[in-house]
């Protein structure tokens, strides 16, 4: 079914959201239990009612859906949600051998820095350089003490008559023990090691060499086909979230490759990107077919693509344009994407935000949990609202009226969207900068 003119209206009742998950091995069962938990949150800040089902899971397990109803005095919506999975292929990851991973991250550490590839993360985003460098700072700490516990058993053993050589041996198998206990034992509280395949997979992602997941990415690009060509919804939501932003571009963009007409069947289509770290993968050398991705959707007139940052996110990259930024130019043809800095202060009161300021993967997932306050940006809103993404954003004022105030209010705040019906401000002239402010 074509999309009308009449499919302008703001207001929707329907909507089919696809979650692309970041690098997280968690998978499934801890996102729902989060998810149902904020959606309480949720519900409870804007007093209104929310149900959800129990997730069900594709035949091959490779996706799970679940069913909100949201509901408050003047509009009900209907949101239809797809988990897409990864974490078995995250956890093969993980299940390298301590030596294998570390290999693999310092050679690849050290090839973004003598590439020039690091020095571009620290002029993209400098809190995002010193985190990616952050695991090594530690290897190399936790290093120096097996070291220093190595040289004093050889010492002891040198002291009690052992031969020349023989304490040097022990010594060093003292060394790998000690190394391998203190990595295996910290992990918990440090994360060097999956923070290191973390950088081992964007690299082989970046370089094409990971088969297994461009196929489930082909997987899930099919999927958005057939979901836009047949739902009934008012609008198709792409959510990446961390790492998932650069899997939901390439998703977005394989799928219009599928079928070119994507954005101009009935539902409206957006890509929305959340603390995303695209460079991570853009800025390789060799992903030429990932930039030329961005390319296209810059350009691409029938998809939206909205693109959430922060500041106090050092695990993605602020500010930062992922066109210009990967040094794309496509001239006046640019429509995408409308890019949204967040300030996480004004979703949450002061007493909650001073306890987790400094967890940064805590920081992190602020950006798909609940606030603590109504505002324009509110994940579980722009899931399970009513009204559509790029209306809230080039109109937030509207939006929070609609949200937490009167019945009067709210009516003149619908009225509003519907005389702006078809007015839509360009990219880069977004009212959202009366909220949120816009960093384009």
């Amino acid at each position: 079914m074509e999309r009308t003119e009449a499919d302008s209206d703001a207001r929707v009742r329907h909507r089919h959201v696809i979650y692309v998950q970041g690098y997280d091995p968690r998978g499934l069962a801890p996102y729902y239990r989060m998810f149902r938990t904020e959606l309480r949150r949720f519900a409870q800040l804007y007093g209104i009612t929310t149900t959800i089902t129990r997730p069900k899971s594709a035949a091959d397990g490779s996706m799970a859906s679940w069913a909100i109803e949201t509901s408050a005095a003047d509009w009900r919506t209907h949101t239809s949600y797809d988990f897409l999975r990864f974490e078995d292929l995250i956890q093969d990851d993980l299940q390298w051998p301590i030596w294998r991973t570390l290999m693999h991250a310092i050679a690849i550490y050290w090839r973004l820095v003598f590439a020039g590839t690091l020095r571009r993360f620290w002029k993209a985003h400098w809190r995002f350089a010193i985190f990616i460098s952050y695991p090594h700072f530690v290897l190399l700490n936790e290093a120096i003490w097996a070291a220093g516990i190595a040289w004093a058993f050889a010492a002891l053993l040198s002291a009690i008559g052992l031969p020349n050589g023989y304490d040097i041996a022990a010594g060093g198998a003292v060394f790998v023990a000690a190394l391998g206990l203190f990595l295996k034992y910290t992990e918990k509280r440090t994360y060097l090691l999956y923070l290191m395949s973390d950088t081992i997979f964007t690299w082989r992602f970046a370089h094409r060499q990971r088969p297994d997941w461009d196929a489930r990415i082909d997987a899930f690009a099919r999927h958005l086909a057939d979901v836009a060509a047949s739902s009934d919804a008012d609008e198709i939501l792409l959510v990446g979230h961390s790492s998932g932003s650069f899997l939901g571009v390439e998703i977005m963009a394989r799928a219009l490759a599928l079928d070119p007409k994507l954005g101009h069947h009935r539902p409206r289509v957006v890509l929305l990107t959340l603390g995303g770290n695209l460079p991570i993968v853009g800025f390789h050398e060799g992903a030429h077919d990932f930039r030329a991705h961005l390319a296209a959707l810059a350009v691409e007139p029938s998809i939206d693509w909205v693109d959430c940052q922060s500041r106090k996110d050092v695990m993605s990259f602020f500010p930062f344009d992922p066109i210009t930024g990967h040094g794309i130019d496509v001239g006046t043809a640019r429509r995408n994407p409308v890019l949204v800095s967040v300030r996480f202060r004004d979703i949450i009161n002061p007493e909650h935000y001073k306890r987790f300021r400094w967890r940064f993967f805590r920081v992190h997932f602020q950006f798909v949990m609940a606030n603590d306050r109504p505002h324009a940006y509110d994940f579980f809103m722009i899931a399970c609202g009513p009204l559509s993404l790029m209306r809230r954003m080039h109109q937030p004022a509207a939006a929070l009226d609609i949200a937490i105030g009167e019945l009067v209010t709210q009516a003149r705040a619908w009225k509003q969207l519907e005389i702006s019906a078809g007015r839509m401000a360009v990219p880069g002239t977004s009212e959202l900068a009366d909220i949120c402010q816009n960093t384009t």
